[in-house]
């Protein structure tokens, strides 16, 4: 089967090949723009080239090689899942005796994502895209969740998929600028700006801490260390409220708030003109 897999779709497997040793190769870069350090990490050039060379208009991978890309990247879900799975087990200690600082740091992703994300989806006009895209972060364990109950290919699965590409793309930029920009107001401690760095994004969480780093380098160890721990206790203490907390609520206020600030579809619309001039 894998041979028939191999011999069938030696384009797409060729390409990510490619790309990844490209990418590779390219390695992390990080950039001083006077108010802060930007550090540019190999998923994104992976992005950018796989998107650059998906255009219709370059002919080079058609649509059936991108729906068929689609259906493994599924299967790929699967298996990151099944290796969270054991994470999880033997860092429940852990997660307990963390306290109530990581409870509080999921509030704020609870709030920032569903409270605020939500309407302003609603209101730019998506429908249950808008679920899988303000539910949570959207990152590889959330894309896992949505991939398992919806399908990678659903509305949700397009949603959140949409705001993991986002993601990559501009978070850690965004985030690498926003941690020099905190660390240099004098505010807070090197450590606790590196526990906040653990927001459950591996390549965020990088762009933050080699930004601090940078500032603090006589403490670039222990921030290393420290935001790396909140990354993984985040992760997976994230995963469980996303399941059993975020989804299920995301559903809910969805449901009560898309007939308020939702748009009607065309399709809606062309239904209720009908009916009207019956």
């Amino acid at each position: 089967m894998i041979e028939n897999s191999l011999r069938n779709n030696w384009k797409i497997h060729l390409f990510v090949l490619i790309l990844v040793g490209v990418a590779e190769f390219i390695g992390v870069k990080n950039f001083n723009i006077g108010i802060g350090t930007i550090a540019l990490f190999p998923m994104l050039y992976a992005l950018i080239i796989g998107a650059i060379i998906s255009l219709p208009s370059f002919n080079i991978v058609k649509m059936k090689e991108m729906n068929l890309a689609a259906n493994i990247l599924g299967i790929s879900f699967m298996l990151f899942v099944a290796k969270l799975g054991m994470l999880m087990g033997p860092s429940l200690p852990k997660i307990f005796e963390a306290g109530i600082s990581l409870g509080l740091q999921e509030a704020g992703h609870f709030a920032g994502t569903i409270l605020l994300g939500l309407p302003i989806a609603l209101l730019l006009g998506m429908k249950r895209e808008a679920v899988g895209a303000t539910f949570s972060i959207d990152r590889e364990p959330n894309l896992a969740i949505i991939a398992e109950k919806y399908g990678s290919d659903s509305p949700e699965g397009r949603g959140a998929i949409g705001v993991y590409v986002c993601g990559t793309l501009f978070g850690a930029l965004y985030l690498s600028v926003l941690a020099s920009f905190m660390a240099q107001t004098g505010w807070f401690h090197p450590i606790s700006l590196a526990m906040g760095a653990g927001v459950g994004s591996g390549s965020m969480m990088a762009a933050m801490s080699g930004a601090l780093a940078v500032i603090f380098p006589e403490s670039a160890k222990d921030i290393a260390v420290f935001a790396g721990a909140a990354n993984i206790i985040t992760t997976i203490l994230g995963t469980y409220i996303c399941v059993f907390f975020s989804l299920p609520f995301t559903n809910y206020l969805y449901k009560k708030l898309e007939p308020i600030l939702g748009r009607k579809s065309k399709k809606d619309q062309n239904e209720t003109t009908n009916i009207g001039g019956a």
